[in-house]
């Protein structure tokens, strides 16, 4: 309201200064053209050529725009048409990575005119072409790989030697030693996977290194996916084509479980967890068990069942007294936490306790076990050296500039006192002498 004010106001004073001004400043104009004369006022002769001057200054620009429509229209194609090569262009590569080779060369070739990347289009459909059979058509975009794009001789050469070395030696042992290498030197963990039967084939690795291999590789697709985080289906079908022995390993198992929790699969990492405990019980498993948000009632009953075989397990009493937390067993969640407590004192139960005894009131209990967390986590923590109360070495882990300060102090107190002293031996002076006179 009060801009609009201020406008009005500010209006109201520019015309009347505006008003003032054609009364002070008269004038007029005249135009003739032969015989024909034009008369008007100096204001108003201003305010038409003023008006004119946009007028024509507008119609020079319309003119202007429409002298060029086609080639505006053509940049804003080229931008939409990139843009959906861009498109095409990924959702081939993803299609490449996801086995379907088929969709990837389609969607490859289609985007390779309109993308800014064309060299990496035709390679890319080059190997869905090949991966079908179709190893003529995997010649045919070669070659336009190598037209699309200058300096390209070594990336097609590459790609071209890899692709007959596979049709004429898949099973070469060189040839397949050499991927096995090339896979590892740039983290290609489905290669690697897929690589390792034809390797045990041609008994060109170890069962121990083929082992270690297969475990690696799942355990950084598994992490992978799951910290992308974009299809949980992708990870459940790599635990589906996992070979039966890798199954069993706690440290995959783990991964897994954390996987579906994370791709909002909880029953099922439940499940899999339960299942698992019941073949390889382990620590780990056993305390994310009782991390999850599932049917916290039916959790118990599966731990108390665990608990008749092992009674003096301490991770299992620490999950028993969490799950007894989540069902409202206040009391029961106490005695699991203290029965772990007894069998290995630890530092998260003692939180757990403390935490527990200060949302019941019980403050004096809740202090005691923080305590007693905060010492057990000190003694965990590694021997490093400390600063002790011996003045002895904490003047020998002075630093010297503060030694300086120290010592410029001491030696200003010497000299007050020397001051004080020789103070004193005057005032005893001057004593002396007026006894004496």
């Amino acid at each position: 309201m009060r801009k609009l004010i201020l406008i009005v106001v500010l209006g109201l004073a520019l015309g009347a200064l505006f008003g003032q001004l054609m009364m002070s400043v008269p004038g007029y104009w005249l135009v003739r053209v032969g015989d024909t004369s034009v008369q008007t006022s100096f204001w108003f002769g201003l305010v038409i050529l003023l008006t004119g001057f946009l007028v024509l200054h507008f119609a020079l620009r319309v003119l202007m725009r429409l002298t060029r429509p086609v080639s505006r229209f053509k940049v804003w194609n080229s931008r939409t048409r990139n843009r959906n090569a861009m498109k095409r262009t990924v959702r081939g590569l993803v299609a490449l990575a996801e086995g379907r080779w088929k969709k990837a060369e389609k969607s490859l070739v289609k985007a390779a005119d309109d993308s800014s990347t064309p060299l990496v289009n035709y390679l890319s459909a080059a190997l869905a072409a090949h991966y079908q059979g179709r190893f003529d058509q995997a010649d045919t975009l070669l070659k336009r790989a190598h037209l699309s794009t200058e300096g390209a001789d070594t990336a097609v050469g590459m790609m071209q030697a890899q692709l007959m070395l596979d049709r004429q030696l898949p099973n070469h042992p060189q040839v397949l030693k050499q991927l096995k290498q090339a896979y590892l030197s740039v983290s290609d963990w489905d290669g690697l996977r897929r690589l390792m039967p034809r390797l045990g084939a041609q008994q060109l690795i170890s069962k121990e290194e083929r082992d270690q291999l297969e475990q690696r590789a799942y355990r950084e697709l598994i992490v992978r996916e799951a910290r992308e985080g974009s299809d949980i289906e992708k990870v459940r079908g790599l635990w589906a084509d996992m070979p039966d022995h890798l199954r069993g390993n706690i440290e995959l198992i783990a991964l897994y479980a954390e996987a579906l929790v994370r791709g909002h699969q909880e029953p099922i990492a439940e499940r899999l967890l339960r299942h698992s405990l019941k073949e390889h019980w382990d620590s780990r498993l056993v305390l994310r068990y009782g991390l999850l948000d599932v049917d916290a009632a039916r959790q118990l009953v599966t731990a108390e069942k665990w608990l008749q075989e092992r009674p003096n397990d301490p991770d299992l009493l620490l999950t028993l007294g969490r799950l007894a937390l989540r069902n409202a067993y206040w009391g029961k969640a106490q005695e699991y936490f203290e029965a772990s407590q007894r069998q290995r004192p630890s530092g998260v139960v003692c939180a757990e306790l403390a935490r527990l005894h200060a949302n019941l009131g019980e403050h004096n209990k809740s202090q005691l076990f923080y305590r007693q967390s905060v010492e057990l986590l000190d003694k965990s923590l590694p021997s490093l050296p400390q600063p002790r109360e011996d003045k002895d070495v904490l003047a020998e882990k002075t630093p010297s500039h503060a030694k300086a300060k120290a010592a410029v102090f001491e030696s200003g107190q010497a000299d007050a006192s020397a001051d004080a002293a020789d103070k004193k031996d005057d005032k005893a002076g001057k004593k002396d002498e007026k006894k004496s006179a």
